[in-house]
């Protein structure tokens, strides 16, 4: 097998002077790339047409411009990327392995009561560079919708133990056969009632059934220890989207099985620190035996979803923890509830709900100052993930108080809207128009490459359309939106995890406005996701952005790899000089890459990745 060229020309001319002979090689290798790049087959997109030369795709995986991959070697070398030897794989331990949430090395640390499961990246550090293998019998999801009902039991880590002892309402839901779990379809009859149990809160708050929540003004939901999704899988059946969290977990993860349903998920923890999203972002908070004990800590857990949850929104508990011999209230609570000023709606059996109230001068009143006054709020408040819970009342100063009863749609924002949330329409405009027009290209490249020159995977059928392959979408920098919208438009089955960079404009609220899921986070430090939980990855601008910030490029791109399933696409659009650097580095973790240029005269350049189905 001949060596690449770069390797080749180090070994005949030697150490000594290695660097100005690689600059004269690179004004030689200029020279043929030049010939080579003129040539009709040259790599290159034309954003107005918006389609791509079919020659441009032929036989993806053998890449045949060797001339030009050499030359990207050459200037990635230039700009001081290391040329460092392919990642080994991972061992059998970290099949399921996720950053910072290393319990047994928190403990060690001394980390202690309860604390030792809660995210700590700082015990992570210094950890040596290997890529997550897919466990041995890992086979890739079913399409969705089929995939939300059927996943494969190797693909997640859950004991036999672990399922037949689930006791929750969702948990329950559950079928273990030879090699698959099986999930109850809201199409049919519900086991344990989940479709008669969404009607049941949906009439507690006055409506006829739970097709009209969005009448209610709710559109965006957070279900606190979710079980594995199902409740939030009928909820999207009604077109709301609901987001589950629940804390890290080394087997039998509602996180990970959620996702692998193809429904959003993220861990997060309720009981030390606030969680990633601005004051007033969810119409609802729903917890059905999650475990959260709400009246402890003095009750500062039910004052942080009062701080998350927007004005006129719902708190739904399900739990037989909550109820006494007599079928009341537990106490705690209702006092707390009755001091954070919410008004107790309704309950029926074990379930129990509670609205927070439209008027913020309600926090101001004497009898609730005196045990939880309003936070001083100088800015927009940004949390991070070790952000101590607040003793103050968070929002109530924002200019995005708007009950959500008033709310006139979540696909358009009022004059007003806009002013409050302090964008201008043209801002979003500008960024649908241009995520829709990027969508277009990137499947236009992606299309004919998943048709034409996909292998088959491991013991199953020649692959279905795109549209059935991609469903848990993340984008990593996701500004307004807008590629959100552009899939809605499109009219693709995915779902979108919208990430806003901690430091860079807080845009999440605009983002949650609009019924999509999203998150704050540090792209400096892992993703709180298990391994093998995204089908496609987007990036517009992080590269460049991270680069100021001095976060490294290859803990990112690794760290991409661990949340990527196999065969799962990344795109990346960069500065040319961002996008050589990832696609050196994509080579290292064996990703099959191929850049493409633009051909509109702008230094913006794409990078296609796909990252191949490895097992040893």
């Amino acid at each position: 097998m001949r060596r690449p060229l770069i390797k080749r020309l180090c070994l005949i001319f030697g150490p000594r002077h290695r660097l100005q002979r690689i600059w004269l090689i690179l004004c030689f290798v200029s020279v043929i790339v030049l010939i080579v790049l003129s040539r009709p087959s040259s790599i290159s997109v034309n954003p107005v047409a918006l389609t791509v030369k079919p020659d441009i795709h032929a036989s993806y995986r053998r890449l045949k411009q060797q001339a030009l991959n050499d030359y990207l070697d050459l200037s990635s070398l230039s700009l001081g990327v290391s040329n460092l030897k392919e990642v080994k794989l991972c061992g059998k331990e970290r099949e399921h392995y996720v950053p910072c949430y290393n319990v047994s090395a928190n403990l060690l640390t001394g980390f202690i009561n309860g604390e030792e499961f809660y995210r700590h990246c700082e015990v992570s550090k210094g950890e040596p560079y290997c890529l997550v293998r897919p466990p041995k019998d890992y086979k890739t999801p079913l399409s969705w919708p089929v995939g939300r009902d059927v996943i494969w039991n190797e693909n997640v880590k859950i004991t036999k133990e672990q399922f037949l002892s689930s006791g929750s309402m969702t948990k329950r839901l559950m079928l273990m056969e030879e090699n698959q779990i099986s999930f109850q379809s809201d199409d049919g009859l519900m086991f344990d009632g989940v479709k008669d149990y969404s009607h049941q809160v949906a009439e507690m708050i006055g409506l006829g059934s739970d097709a009209e929540f969005h009448q209610a003004g709710v559109h965006i939901v957070l279900d606190i220890g979710c079980g594995f999704g199902s409740f939030g899988a009928h909820l999207l059946s009604v077109k709301l989207m609901t987001v589950c969290m629940a804390a890290y977990e080394l087997t039998g993860s509602q996180v990970q099985i959620s996702l692998e349903r193809g429904l959003p998920a993220v861990i997060g923890n309720f009981n030390f620190r606030q969680l990633p999203f601005p004051s007033l972002s969810y119409d609802m908070i729903h917890c059905a035996e999650c475990g959260v004990l709400w009246d402890d800590k003095d009750g500062l857990l039910l004052i942080e979803a009062d701080r998350i949850l927007k004005p006129g929104g719902y708190f739904v508990i399900h739990g037989s923890s909550l109820s006494t011999k007599k079928g009341s209230m537990a106490s705690p609570i209702e006092e707390l509830a009755q001091k954070i000023c919410w008004a107790f709606i309704a309950q029926q059996e074990e379930t129990f709900i509670w609205q927070k109230t439209v008027d913020p001068q309600c926090y101001l009143s004497s009898s609730v100052q005196g045990i939880v006054p309003p936070c001083i709020e100088q800015k927009e408040d940004i949390p991070s993930y070790y952000q101590p819970l607040a003793s103050c009342m968070g929002g109530t100063t924002s200019k995005r108080w708007v009950p959500i009863q008033n709310r006139t749609s979540i696909s358009k924002f009022t004059p007003a809207e806009l002013g409050a949330y302090g964008i201008q329409k043209d801002e979003l405009d500008e960024d649908f128009e241009s995520s829709l027009s990027a969508l277009r290209t990137y499947w236009s490249l992606l299309t004919p490459l998943i048709f034409s020159d996909h292998p088959k995977r491991p013991g199953d059928e020649d692959p279905l359309p795109p549209y059935n392959m991609i469903r848990n979408v993340m984008d990593m920098n996701a500004r307004y939106g807008g590629l959100n919208a552009a899939f809605l438009k499109e009219g693709k089955a995915v779902w979108v995890m919208n990430v806003v960079p901690i430091n860079a404009r807080n845009t999440l609220p605009v983002i949650l406005h609009q019924g999509f899921a999203g998150v704050l986070h540090d792209w400096c430090e892992p993703f709180p996701t298990y391994p093998l939980t995204y089908d496609m990855l987007h990036e517009n601008g992080l590269l460049s952005y991270l680069t100021l910030e001095q976060c490294s490029i290859t803990n990112l791109l690794l760290e991409m790899d661990r949340i990527l399933r196999p065969e799962g696409w990344v795109v990346l659009s960069d500065d040319a000089r961002s996008i050589e650097k990832a696609r050196s580095i994509a080579t290292q973790i064996r990703w099959e890459a191929r850049v493409i240029d633009l051909e509109n005269g702008s230094d913006q350049r794409i990078l296609v990745c796909q990252k191949p189905f490895v097992r040893k």
